[in-house]
């Protein structure tokens, strides 16, 4: 594995690369089947990521045709990661297991260790023999859409697919390690004016924003509309505010504190909500939603831009849905990719039916979506989100801050990078974005 890493990190040649062996087993992040009941009859904020991630030698499967394998400079934590190491609400491996009776080559999913991580950069080692569009060398992003082209339920939208992933949460060998495996249809060229750990953050949380608020898939914003962004100084919300912007929009974002209203303002929304300085009680109790706190929202809405919001960008669920859908305007959309205080949801349905609006179910991204999202990134039109870096070693300590919602925007993780701002190769389009704006999140974190 030196060998390798000193031949990536000297620009080696593809025949170089090409020519070095691959190790039988890489180095990790995974978590263990004999573990998956340890947390049984703890409180979901009781179970400890650090206790059940563990970071050692794995061994590396075969390489399917259609498939590379690649050196991971840098990775990211995203909430899935902390799903696994908390076996909850499934364990993973069950994931595993039902990929492994599909086929031979997913058989060498189905293991008693789960590699994980869906976000990665870094160098292709070797490609399979069905590989066409990428080579031995080449410096990749990735996203995590892991689908097979076999089935025609993916071929209009590969996220309707029938066995659609997400690599390295559904799926094994994921981006938390020093080799990881990714389909050819995964891959995406990385930004040249970015760090390892930069260009790693985007892949999951940028792709899923773009289709929310840019593609057709979702709900698509145009010139003029008001969006209401939850979250908005967030992994996903910080991607949505800079898609609003480019389309002309009009950004409204919902924050937990004035250093995040500062940090978000830096990032171009003018206007900003600080939900807990207003102190919305959308909830009574546990079984009753307070509709005058739903107008009062409304009212505050108004106030900022003079009008009803035209889509909102919908992830907290549980907490926040009923207001979601009573303050959007006539005929408006309500897109909705998660539910982080909850999946069973409540709202009002006089306000859904009566005022025509509509709320559309998203989940992470096609192939086409994750690619022109990602040449945002390139283009440097859109800014990653990153305010802090771990390292591999230290992966249980940034998923536990992920869980507990201690962090803003992104956390990278360095896996074979020696250390940050390595692997920017574009000196002159990082400056035209500018240093100050490409850490608008480390500034303020």
């Amino acid at each position: 594995m030196s060998e390798i890493l000193d031949a990536v990190r000297a620009g080696a040649s593809a025949e170089t690369l090409a020519s070095l062996p691959i190790p039988p087993t890489t180095r990790a992040v995974f978590v263990r089947r004999e573990d998956e009941h340890m947390f049984d009859g703890m409180a979901s904020t009781d179970k400890d990521p650090r206790k059940s991630l563990h970071v050692g030698e794995v061994p590396l499967a075969e390489l399917a045709p259609d498939e590379v394998y690649v050196a991971v400079m840098a990775s990211s934590i995203n909430f899935n990661t902390v799903w696994t190491s908390i076996f909850e609400p499934l364990s993973t491996f069950g994931f595993l297991d039902r990929l492994g009776k599909e086929s031979i080559w997913g058989k060498r999913h189905a293991q008693d260790f789960h590699v994980v991580g869906s976000d990665a950069a870094g160098v292709i080692l070797r490609t399979g023999s069905a590989v066409r569009n990428w080579k031995v060398g080449d410096v990749v992003t990735a996203h995590c859409n892991y689908v097979d082209d076999q089935d025609p339920s993916s071929h209009d939208d590969s996220m309707l697919g029938s066995n659609q992933r997400i690599w390295g949460f559904e799926t094994n060998y994921g981006g938390l390690a020093d080799i990881s495996i990714l389909k050819a249809n995964q891959l995406m060229p990385k930004a040249a004016h970015l760090s390892w750990e930069e260009a790693a953050v985007n892949g999951l949380c940028n792709s899923t924003s773009y289709r929310m608020v840019v593609s057709p898939n979702g709900a698509p914003v145009t010139q003029g509309q008001k969006v209401l962004i939850w979250g908005a100084s967030g992994g996903i919300g910080s991607y949505a505010v800079q898609y609003v912007l480019n389309a002309g929009g009009t950004p409204i974002g919902v924050v937990s504190s004035p250093e995040k209203a500062a940090m978000l303002r830096e990032l171009g929304c003018e206007f900003v909500i600080d939900r807990k300085e207003k102190n919305y009680q959308f909830w009574s109790d546990e079984h009753t939603q307070n509709e005058s706190e739903w107008r009062r929202l409304g009212k505050d809405i108004r106030g900022l831009v003079g009008d009803d919001v035209d889509i909102v960008f919908e992830h907290p669920g549980r907490s926040t849905m009923g207001a979601s859908v009573f303050v959007t305007k006539r005929g408006g959309t309500i897109v909705t990719c998660a539910a982080t205080s909850g999946y069973m949801i409540e709202y009002d349905n006089r306000h859904l039916w009566m005022k025509l609006k509509t709320i559309k179910g998203s989940h992470f991204a096609n192939y086409r979506e994750s690619w022109a999202a990602n040449q945002a990134i390139v283009a440097g039109t859109v800014v990653p989100p990153l305010s802090a870096v771990f390292d591999l070693d230290h992966v249980g300590d940034a998923a536990f801050e992920v869980h507990h919602n201690r962090h803003e925007g992104k956390i990278g993780v360095l896996v074979l990078a020696e250390s940050e701002g390595l692997g920017i190769s574009d000196h002159e389009l990082r400056a035209k974005v500018g240093e100050d704006r490409l850490t608008i999140f480390r500034r303020h974190a």
